[in-house]
This record gives C-alpha cells, structure tokens and sequence, in this order.
C-alpha cells in the first residue's frame, strides 16, 4: 500500500482530455469467473459513457444549454480545430453532433489557461463541492464545540492530507521532506 500511495505522489496523473484513458484501463482483464472459468475483458471507457446514459445524463450540447453555454456548433469547433479528430468524432457518433456525450465533449474542451480540465467540467466541480460541503452538517451547523470535544476541533484545525497519510503509513515520512502541497505532485 505504501507503494501506491508513494506513486499516487510522485507519478503524474495525466490530462484529463479525449484520447488519454489508460490503454490498460481499455481492455482490462477481469480474473477468471470461478464457476465458469470464463475471463472476461472489460472496457472502462466504455463503462463511464454508459454509466452516463444509464444515469440521464444530457448530452453535450443539451448539457451545455443547461448550463446556459452555447452549443457547439459543428463537428470541427467540438474537436478544437483538429480536423482528424473532427473526423473521427462525426464517424463515431455518424454525424449525428446532438449525440455526442457529456464526458466526451467536456474533453474535447480547449482548458482555459491555468486549468486541469474543461471550463464546463469546473462549472460542475464547484457547483458540486460547495453542496457536498454545505450539505454536511459537521462542517456547517454541527461545526462547534457542543458537537466536537475540544480536542477534536483542535485536531481538525492540525489535520492535513499529510497528516492522515502519514497517521496510516507513517514510513513515507522521507517522501514529505520539503513539501509544501501533498495534493500535488511530491519533488522527491
């Protein structure tokens, strides 16, 4: 385990744009079945597009008009100017612009300058974070000393993403030397 988290830190996770899901990931071997023996091969990918369908999520385009963003307009300007893309997107979903998925198109997105992934995915990711966290009532109303013991609180207060990795696998105190932010990738 402290391998993995030692390489969560360390390895760059990649952009979070089209064409860059793990080729592992593609054609994942599942274990054997053991009552069938069968193996089976799973593709991701494919899951997570699914996944949205199966869940309702709109298409690009209608997604974006939830939003109150322009759709794209042609297959061109969804693929940000590259024109083998283009093709390949019109191919796949056969010309039909308004079928294009939500997790696609949002990776299509040109990022604006500083951001890890699409303007439209940060549209979501905030509006998502700010509810999880003013949902919780241990970080809003039951936030204060009646709930918590003071000890608690002062452990809160002290409490980074360091600290917990550390509390559980405290042999990855080396990997820590000189670093400001665990949440980016660690200099060592």
């Amino acid at each position: 385990m402290e391998d993995a988290i030692y390489s969560f830190g360390t390895s760059h996770p990649g952009a979070i744009t089209i064409k860059n899901f793990p080729k592992f990931l593609r054609d994942l071997v599942l274990p054997p079945d053991p009552a069938t023996g069968i193996q089976q091969h799973l593709d991701l990918a494919a899951v997570d597009i699914l996944r949205d369908r199966e869940r309702g999520v709109p298409r690009y385009n209608e997604f974006r008009r939830q939003l109150r963003k322009e759709p794209v307009k042609d297959w061109n300007e969804l693929a940000g100017g590259d024109v083998a893309l283009a093709k390949e997107l019109e191919a796949v979903y056969q010309g039909k612009l308004e079928d294009v998925d939500t997790m696609v198109g949002m990776f299509c997105e040109p990022l604006p300058k500083g951001f890890g992934f699409s303007d439209t995915a940060f549209r979501i990711f905030i509006l998502m974070a700010s509810r999880r966290l003013k949902s919780d009532r241990f970080f809003t109303t039951d936030y204060r000393k009646e709930i918590y013991t003071d000890s608690g609180l002062e452990w809160i207060r002290h409490t980074g993403m360091k600290e917990v990795i550390l509390r559980h696998h405290p042999n990855l105190e080396f990997a820590f030397e000189d670093v400001r932010n665990p949440f980016a990738p660690w200099q060592n």
